[in-house]
């Protein structure tokens, strides 16, 4: 993807969230939650390669999860009903 398009499609993004009224804070948090669970999904929610990926270490990765409240097993089970069915 060109880093024109992604520019394009980020400065949407934003207009939009400014529009609803979010803080940075509350803007940062969940742009962070979100990578974070895409970072874990492309990595088969391996903590390790994901830290990696995202380079962190794993203890910093887990400490993110955690204070953002993004529920590492849950992510998992999700995953295996979904490819299931």
């Amino acid at each position: 993807m060109a880093l024109e398009n992604l520019n394009g499609r980020l400065r949407q993004i934003v207009d939009e969230l400014v529009r609803h009224g979010l803080t940075l804070d509350q803007a940062r948090r969940e742009f962070e939650k979100q990578f974070i669970v895409s970072s874990l999904e492309s990595n088969g929610f391996n903590v390790g390669r994901s830290a990696r990926s995202l380079g962190i270490h794993r203890n910093t990765l887990r400490n993110k999860t955690a204070s953002l409240d993004i529920d590492l097993d849950s992510l998992r089970a999700e995953h295996r009903r979904t490819r299931r069915g």
